[in-house]
């Protein structure tokens, strides 16, 4: 029997960024879904089971913070990790004090994003 592939729900509103993303979860054999609004979000994560969210901090509709936080209402446990254009000190600080485990900035490193997907998800 083959083992069941982990989820990953990514919340990203850039077309070209959401399909690189799925991308590379895909060919790294991770199932990837994806929602480009907050409510989109929330609602994916509400109905269905995900081993980690990958957040956009700006969305059309609200932010990354206001998901973190509505997830982290539901979910205490499964991680979060932010992917933002924003590198400012105090947006990072505000995703890992709302429930997120890692804040990286946009563009990142492919190998590195890779690399810190898999040991979230090891965890």
């Amino acid at each position: 029997m083959e083992p069941t592939r982990k989820r990953i729900l990514c919340i990203e509103d850039d077309d070209d960024t959401c399909q690189f993303m799925t991308c590379l979860l895909e060919l790294s054999n991770y199932e990837a879904k994806t929602a480009k609004t907050v409510a989109e979000g929330l609602r994916l994560a509400n109905s269905e089971p995900f081993d980690l969210y990958l957040l956009d901090n700006m969305l059309p509709d609200g932010t990354g913070l206001e998901l973190c936080l509505k997830i982290r209402s539901l979910d205490q446990h499964t991680p979060i990790l932010f992917l933002s254009g924003s590198a400012q000190q105090e947006d990072r600080q505000q995703a890992l004090d709302a429930g997120a485990q890692v804040y990286l900035s946009k563009p990142s490193d492919p190998e590195e994003l890779m690399r810190v997907i898999s040991q979230l998800l090891l965890n």
